[in-house]
């Protein structure tokens, strides 16, 4: 059984996804450093330590699992959110 690093880091198993998908999705979980290990049975184990580790590994497999169009979707309300304050309202 793998131990997490940390005492405080949760060990998550991710399931029920090809075994290419888990490739795809530990190879850019190492690109995040996010420890990650794909043992001998095929499945894939994620160290989270952080909020924001469970954040990228959520987003990590939805970039693997969406479909196009879901995606495409994804990206079309990214460019219609308007979160950022227009220059017009800063002091000169």
């Amino acid at each position: 059984m793998m131990t997490p690093s940390s005492p405080d880091a949760l060990l998550s198993q991710v399931a029920n996804i090809s075994r290419c998908d888990r490739w795809l999705i530990h190879h850019r979980l190492q690109e995040l450093m996010i420890p990650c290990w794909c043992p001998n049975d095929g499945s894939l184990w994620v160290e989270i330590e952080h909020g924001i580790n469970a954040i990228l590994l959520r987003s990590a497999v939805y970039q693997a699992m969406a479909t196009r169009q879901e995606l495409l979707d994804w990206l079309q309300r990214c460019w219609e959110t308007n979160d950022c304050p227009s220059t017009e309202s800063y002091p000169d």
